[in-house]
Order: structure tokens, then C-alpha cells, then sequence
């Protein structure tokens, strides 16, 4: 519904601005493309100058057609009509302050002056000011009735606002002084239909039929209404008007598909979908439809009944199967999405996701070893590929094998040594290997290859808080991940950690409760906020923390006990 809407707004939208916005009068392209020979004593006149601004513009040169009118304006500055001309010179150039700059002079001296409103509606539809670009336009319509265009970008304003009242009052007026608008009658059925009511949208999209029987926006938008509480037979008739309209329209022939799967006709269905299956190793687009309409939706079930209809037409399709696996992944059934998953070919553009669809699959299931030994597999026959090197060290890593991670990722490297991402997760093997210097070298080699990695500049801050060592360097690099990543509570936490580490416990405990709030629930940072608690001498909200941290499933629980011992024993004493 909202589809068919967008369309005819984005083309409407397109097609206003720009008429709105540039000179549409054409001269013959046999002009000699040489300037004009110009007579030593020019007329000192708005008229020739403006002439002249004319036929610059229809030679391609913008701005000396600027200066031209500008000169023109300068000597006629009352004539509302030549600076409105200038304003949209100025927007052609791209320079839309200039362009607002007049307007706002010309309404200032002429608030009635329509082209100027609805220029100035455009420009504001365009900056997604529609709080101003709605005012300009109510302005010209109120002035001129007969803006049928602006009729049509005011009602889309307040559409997409959701203010269906005020977008019916500019519909009504709309079809009342253009009786011929299909958009009009179009968009007062979708807000009908909108508000429950079935027999007067049922009105308006026939009324645009009548006026557009070619288009297919308001027979889709009747189709909806029907498949609610009419019979099969005019559903199915529905259906067939809009494909015999559009024989390439993918989403209502899915649609149709399952329809007839639904009532048993799976024949019919069937026909469709090897149809579809047969055009889509031609035609990328339909399976993007396919996702965007059903996979993307997380509509699993309809996803593989249209997928496996399509692959009746195209069983070796790795597109279609990797579709299938990643359906059947989405349904929970891990043998079905990895049969599928697996029929992805080594040249298909997705054969890299299956292999790491697959290993997840295997990693999510348990079964570690035989997600190793699959990747291994692949490897082998792509021993050149250091993204499957990273995905195998990753998974050593997982499995504390930190020697088995090390050697797949030094051999990433070896084939390419600026890969990041291979570098980032070889600095973290041997920052959980207790390798802090070497973890050191390879997050200062992640920065130096990718300055803006906010990853490794908080990585390596905190590495350096959590040692107690280069405190300042540290704030400096996690302050500079911040501003690349401003909400993100692990590097908020970072910070709040390097003040720990400092003494500065407010300021510490200031960002460790942001740290908190935007990441809840994380037993680490909850055990930093009661640390910063407890230093505080604030014993009652920090085993509060610490307790919160144990619940969470802090992983070292027995070391936040202690803490929270340690502090009932102090308070226990004070109060004796």
C-alpha cells in the first residue's frame, strides 16, 4: 500500500521540482554555440539583459545566464517575475541559500506572488523542511486553485505525516477543481482504506480506473479490499486484470502463487513459480524481490514455498539455494539450510556468506570440531582466501586453541598483510593468551593501516587502563573511538575505566552508569560501576552493582564475592 504511494509521489516530486526549478522553454540546437557578437554601446535595459541571460542558458552557460539576470534584476528590482527567474538560475547552480535568499526578498515585497510559494515549497521538499515546504504550498493553492502539482506534493506532506484529515481536505479540492486527477482519487481510496472504510475507497480506486485503466495502483489497492470478504472468483479475476495489465509485475504474481497455493490449486502455483524461477537467472530482480517482500519480513514459511517452486525450474541455482538455506536457518531447521547452503558454487557471489552461514550453523548446534573441519575443507580448496583463514582462527580462538588461531591467522596475513580484520583478531588471541605486548604491536599496526578503526583504538586504550600503564595515551585513544561512536557503552565504559585508573572515581563513576545504561545488563560494567561505588565509600549501591554483576553472569563470580565480603565485613565493623 505505502509502496504505491511512494512511487507516485518520488515520480511526481521529481517531475515538480524540477519543472519548478528550471527554464522548460527550448530553442533550436543548431544555435552557433560562439556568444553573441556584442555591439560596443549595449542597451542599458532589464529587457536585453534578460534576453541575453536566455540565450546563455540554452548554450549550457550557467553562469554567465546568472550574471546576465542578475544585471536585469539590478536594473528592474520591482518585477517579481525576473527575480523568481534568478532564484531558479541560483538553484540550478546548486546554490540553494542564494536561491532562498531571493525568495524570501520577493515574498517579503510580494507575499502573493505564487510561482515564488511554490518554488519556495519545493526547495523546502527537497531540504525536508515540510513543517515550511507545507505552509508555502497551502500559500499557492489558497492564491492560485489551479497548481494541480501542488496539490499533489501538499497531500503527500501530510500523508506521509499520518495527518489524514488535512490530506483529505487538499484531495477533495484536488479532484474538485481537477475532476480528471487519478493521483486524486487514488490517494482519497488509500485513505479510506486507511480508515476502515471499504465502500468509499472501493468508490475513489474505481473512479481512477475509469480515468487510468492502464494503471495498476489502484487495481492492486482494490485487490486488497476484496481478498478481505470477497470470493475467490473476484480475487482471482482481480489478479488476472493486473497481470494481463503488467505481465512483469514479480510481487502481485508471487502474490497470486501463494494464493493458489493456499487453496490447494498447487499446479497453478507451481506454473508460476518455475516461470519465475526460469526468468530469475536472467532477472536478479525478482529474487530481490523475493527478499525484500517475504526473507527480509522474516515470512519463512511463504519464503520457501515460493523458493522451492522456483527451484523446480533452476535446481542447481546457487541464488535459490542459498535463499533456501538462509529461509530454512530462519525456521530453525539447520540440516535443511545446510543441504541447501551447501549447493552454493564456489563462483557465486555468496558462496563467501554460505561458508560462514554453515559454520554458524555448526557453532550455534555445538559442534565445533565439525565447523573446523568443514572450514578446513574449504580451505583447502581455496587456500588463498584469508577470509576463511579468519573465520577458522576466530573459531580456534572460541575453543581457547590460541596456537591453532595464531598459525591460521599469521597465515591470512602472509597472503595479505593489511587485512584488518586478520590483524585486530590476531592482537585479541594474544590479548586473551596473556600476550599483552604482542597484543600491543598488533592493534598499533590496526590503527596505522586504519586510523578510524574505533575498535582497536578502544581496544588498545583499554588494554593500557586494565595494565595501569600510559593512562593518558589511553584517554586520548578511547575519547578518539568515542567520537566515532559516540552511544557505544563498551567504549563509554573504557573511559569511565582509564578515570578509574586515574582516581578520578566521580568522573569514573559518571561514565561508567552512561556505560551502564546503554549497555544493560553487562556483568563487567556493572562490576566497574560498583567498583567506582565502593571507592566512593558508597558500600550499599556497590554490593547492589555486585550483586547485579553476579546475576548477569560475571565470569570471574568468585572475585566479585570477595568484594562483596570484604565490604559487608567493613560495614558490619563500623557499625559494631
Amino acid at each position: 500500500m505505502k509502496l504505491a504511494f511512494g512511487r507516485l509521489i518520488a515520480a511526481l516530486l521529481v517531475y515538480t521540482f524540477l519543472t519548478g526549478c528550471t527554464d522548460t522553454r527550448h530553442v533550436s540546437r543548431d544555435i552557433d554555440s560562439n556568444p553573441p557578437a556584442v555591439e560596443q554601446e549595449q542597451p542599458h535595459n532589464s529587457y536585453y539583459h534578460y534576453t541575453q541571460s536566455q540565450i546563455f542558458l540554452k548554450k549550457g552557460r550557467l553562469d554567465e545566464a546568472i550574471e546576465q539576470l542578475r544585471m536585469a534584476v539590478e536594473l528592474d528590482p520591482q518585477t517579481p517575475f525576473l527575480q523568481v527567474e534568478l532564484a531558479q538560475l541560483h538553484l540550478q547552480n546548486k546554490d540553494t541559500q542564494k536561491t532562498l535568499d531571493i525568495l524570501n526578498r520577493v515574498l517579503a515585497d510580494h507575499p502573493q506572488n505564487v510561482p515564488a510559494l511554490v518554488l519556495q515549497g519545493n526547495i523546502n521538499l527537497n531540504m525536508k523542511n515540510t513543517d515550511a515546504a507545507a505552509q508555502a504550498y497551502e500559500k499557492a493553492i489558497a492564491l492560485d486553485a489551479r497548481q494541480e502539482r501542488v496539490y499533489l506534493m501538499l497531500g503527500g506532506i501530510y500523508m506521509d505525516a499520518g495527518d489524514y484529515e488535512a490530506a483529505f481536505r487538499v484531495y477533495s479540492q484536488l479532484v474538485q477543481n481537477f475532476p480528471g486527477s487519478y493521483a486524486g482519487r487514488f490517494f482519497l481510496g488509500k485513505i479510506y482504506a486507511d480508515q476502515g472504510k471499504r465502500d468509499q475507497a472501493e468508490v475513489e480506486f474505481k473512479k481512477a480506473l475509469e480515468l487510468e485503466p492502464e494503471l495498476e495502483e489502484a487495481r492492486i489497492e482494490l485487490l486488497r479490499i476484496y481478498k478481505t470478504d470477497e470470493d475467490d472468483e473476484t480475487i482471482l479475476r482481480m489478479y488476472r486484470e493486473i497481470l494481463d495489465y503488467n505481465p512483469n509485475n514479480v510481487e502481485v504474481a508471487l502474490e497470486l502463487a501463494l494464493f493458489y497455493h493456499t487453496r490447494g490449486s498447487t499446479q497453478e502455483s507451481k506454473q508460476i513459480l518455475t516461470s519465475l524461477g526460469a526468468k530469475s537467472q536472467q532477472e536478479p530482480e525478482i529474487l530481490r524481490k523475493v527478499v525484500r517482500e517475504y526473507l527480509d519480513p522474516k515470512k519463512y514459511e511463504e519464503s520457501i514455498i515460493i523458493l522451492q517452486g522456483m527451484l523446480e525450474a533452476a535446481p542447481e541455482s546457487s541464488d535459490i539455494n542459498y535463499l533456501m538455506g538462509v529461509a530454512y536457518d530462519g525456521l530453525k531447521q539447520p540440516e535443511a539450510s545446510v543441504r541447501h547452503l551447501q549447493k552454493v558454487k564456489d563462483d557465486s557471489r555468496f558462496f563467501e556468506n554460505a561458508v560462514v552461514h554453515i559454520t554458524a550453523i555448526y557453532q550455534e548446534e555445538g559442534k565445533i570440531d565439525q565447523a573446523v573441519a568443514y572450514l578446513e575443507s574449504v580451505i583447502e580448496q581455496h587456500p588463498d582466501n584469508p577470509e576463511f583463514l579468519l573465520y577458522v582462527g576466530s573459531l580456534y580462538e572460541e575453543e581457547k586453541q590460541f596456537e591453532r588461531a595464531e598459525k591460521m591467522l599469521l597465515k591470512g596475513l602472509s597472503i595479505d598483510p593489511q587485512h584488518v580484520r586478520l590483524r585486530f583478531r590476531l592482537g585479541v588471541v594474544y590479548d586473551k593468551w596473556q600476550r599483552k605486548e604482542d597484543s600491543i604491536r598488533e592493534m598499533k599496526k590496526v590503527i596505522e593501516l586504519d586510523p578510524e578503526n574505533a575498535s582497536a583504538l578502544n581496544y588498545l586504550g583499554y588494554t593500557y587502563a586494565d595494565m595501569g600503564i600510559h593512562l593518558e595515551e589511553a584517554e586520548a585513544l578511547i575519547k578518539e573511538a568515542l567520537k566515532l561512536q559516540p552511544d557505544d557503552g563498551y567504549i563509554t565504559d573504557s573511559l569511565g575505566w582509564v578515570y578509574f585508573k586515574m582516581g578520578r572515581f566521580e568522573q569514573a563513576l559518571e561514565y561508567l552508569q552512561k556505560a551502564a545504561e546503554l549497555t544493560p545488563g553487562d556483568p563487567i560494567i556493572m562490576e566497574h560501576v560498583g567498583d567506582a561505588h565502593a571507592k566512593l565509600n558508597d558500600a550499599e549501591n556497590a554490593v547492589k552493582y555486585y550483586r547485579l554483576s553476579l546475576e548477569k553472569g560475571n565470569t570471574d563470580p568468585e572475585v566479585v564475592q570477595r568484594k562483596i565480603e570484604a565490604l559487608l565485613t567493613e560495614s558490619q565493623l563500623k557499625d559494631e
